[in-house]
């Protein structure tokens, strides 16, 4: 091993490392892991940006716009209306559809962006019929990855593999070169989830549900005592948030709930509040503030609710701009004017000092408003409210024009030969200019953290190839599996690629892998486009984790689930599916043509 491949492979596995540690966000990981490359002389310093000007680049952001003029027409909610109508309340059919409904929006548009907008009409769907919505998200999220596989639009792997392929001068991938196997992957993974996946998959109560019996736990009733330090104060000047940590849910006036009340009410003698907050911070507040504790009681549903004041839950968007801010420092309840009562996270339910936590990427929070605010939080960036949305009708009408840019799309890059990076870049101009989405929309559409990310570890693929490491790794991978055969050989790229990308993305680790696949295959005269594709699919089957990939992520807090219901449900697809494709890759692409 010459010092230069082992310092290539030496900065390759810290950056694995650096994923799996999740310390830092892993844009900054690209970012470090590019500076990395190029200070070492491993690249070019023209190399080591290149991947800013990448056709793969270009095309992957250009596919997130693309995606929002789909969003924001209302094309993906009038698909989710659908659903119910043709499966009915059958648990067993809601899945067949609802995989099929997301796989094919996934093969057309981000795997994220496909589930994001599909999943308040779950919610809705599970809420009609009485699924429990823990049934139906992880088959919804998976849906979404192994639809991917069908284009080369589908997710970033598949476009990043066959911009690999060309920048070798090898033979890539066309538009739907990926569809036959994907289509047979997607077909085995929801026939997998109807009969053996659906009895791994909990029945447990939603997260909004879980969370509102926690917040109901710590309910109390307070009386403003006539003359108090309360009497005539409003609730802002209270202070009970800021200094006691204590959220006032209702308020009550003469026996009447007080409808569309605000920080600036001013309290009045005898006010009956309901408040949310722990023991302690009550009696601090009773003892300083003169408020009389009414005796414990259960309180009614109502105590959260009533005519025109509701809960909802809200996740974070998948392009939030708020990952590691709290509420307070974006001024939440100034913002949108709803109270947060709880966050859900990763199986564990907040309930103190909401407004300093940090929120985190799948977060679920429940949301006390008036429901005369929802329309504003729903149409926010930052979050995404479970709840259906109403498309305005100027927007709606467009769900052709979105829909008809889209097919020419496809049918540029497949019957005129487009390159797929202009193709995209002309759709994503049309999406704007016909006006499905403003600029505006377009830019905050656009998932930076996935660009820097991608074009971050470009020059470590570089890298890689040029250091002669990726040639290395694949004359130890065919010295070691070379006995068994080529099938033994792809097998162990599959399973290197499917472990790698659960500590980190599937962009990052196509990059890795991909170069290692296309050495192999040259080394042993095989077709790279066969070890290629075996590498993409591994590099989408994150099924095991919720931090696999962000679409598991997104589904975790609605779906009230715990991290090992990921590896129970997706261990035994993982293998299913490295089987199929295994069997299936060499016969549709013969390994030695």
């Amino acid at each position: 091993m010459t010092p230069t491949i082992a310092l290539t492979l030496a900065i390759a596995v810290l950056a694995v490392i650096l994923f799996a540690t999740e310390r830092l966000r892993v844009d900054v990981i690209a970012l470090l892991v590019l500076l990395a490359v190029a200070l070492t002389g491993l690249v070019t310093p023209v190399e080591a940006f290149a991947g800013f000007s990448s056709p793969a680049v270009i095309t992957v952001w250009a596919v997130y716009i693309v995606s929002a003029g789909l969003f924001k027409t209302g094309v993906a909610d009038l698909l989710g209306e659908r659903i119910l109508r043709f499966s009915g309340p059958s648990e067993p059919r809601l899945i067949i559809v609802l995989m099929l409904t997301c796989g094919v929006l996934s093969a057309f548009m981000n795997n994220i962006g496909a589930t994001a907008v599909l999943l308040p009409g779950v919610i809705s769907i599970a809420r009609k019929t009485g699924v429990p919505a823990s049934r139906l998200l992880i088959p919804l999220s998976f849906a979404s990855l192994l639809g991917g596989n069908m284009t080369l639009i589908g997710t970033p792997p598949n476009v990043l593999a066959a911009s690999i392929l060309a920048e070798r001068g090898l033979p890539t991938l066309a538009f739907f070169d990926f569809a036959p196997t994907g289509a047979v992957v997607f077909g085995v993974g929801i026939l997998y989830m109807v009969t053996v996946g659906r009895h791994l998959l909990p029945a447990r109560l939603p997260a909004e549900e879980q969370l509102t019996r926690r917040v109901r736990e710590y309910l109390s009733e307070v009386r403003v005592k006539p003359a108090g330090p309360l009497d005539g104060r409003t609730l802002a000047e209270s202070r009970l948030g800021a200094d006691y940590d204590l959220t006032v849910v209702r308020l009550v006036r003469g026996g009447q709930a007080l409808p569309g009340w605000h920080a600036g009410t001013r309290l009045a003698a005898d006010d009956l509040l309901t408040v949310e907050g722990p023991a302690a911070a009550l009696v601090r507040a009773r003892d300083k503030l003169g408020l009389a504790v009414e005796a414990e009681r259960d309180l009614p549903p109502e105590a959260m609710q009533s005519g025109s004041v509701g809960l909802v839950e809200a996740i974070l968007a998948p392009h939030s701009r708020i990952v590691g801010r709290s509420l307070k420092q974006i001024r939440f309840r100034d913002r949108f004017d709803f109270t947060a009562l709880a966050i859900w996270r990763r199986g564990a339910v907040i309930t103190e000092r909401l407004s300093d936590v940090a929120l985190a990427f799948g977060d679920a929070l429940l949301l006390q408003g008036s429901r005369d605010k929802l329309k504003p939080l729903q149409l926010s960036d930052e979050f995404l409210v479970l709840e259906p949305i109403q498309i305005e009708r100027p927007r709606a009408v467009k769900r052709v024009v979105a829909v008809s840019i889209l097919i020419g799309i496809v049918g540029l890059v497949t019957l005129a030969q487009f390159p797929i990076a202009l193709a995209m870049l002309l759709g994503a101009v049309a999406m704007v200019l016909s006006g499905c989405l403003s600029m505006d929309e377009a830019y905050e559409s656009i998932a930076w953290r996935s660009v820097f990310l991608i074009a971050g570890m470009l020059p470590l693929g570089t890298a890689l190839e040029s250091s002669g490491a990726a040639r290395y790794f694949a004359e130890l991978v065919v010295g070691g599996l070379g006995p068994w055969g080529p099938v033994a050989i792809m097998a162990g790229i599959y399973v290197l690629a499917s472990l790698i990308t659960e500590p980190m993305s599937n962009a990052a680790a196509t990059v890795l892998i991909v170069p290692i696949a296309i050495d192999v295959a040259l080394s042993l005269g095989a077709s790279p486009q066969a070890f290629v594709l075996i590498t993409v699919i591994a590099a989408s089957t994150s099924f095991l984790t919720p931090v696999g990939h962000q679409a598991n992520l997104l589904v975790m807090g609605p779906g009230g689930y715990r991290f090992s219901d990921y590896t129970r449900v997706g261990a035994l697809l993982n293998v299913l599916i490295m089987l199929v494709t295994l069997w299936l890759v060499p016969r549709l692409w013969p390994l030695f043509p």
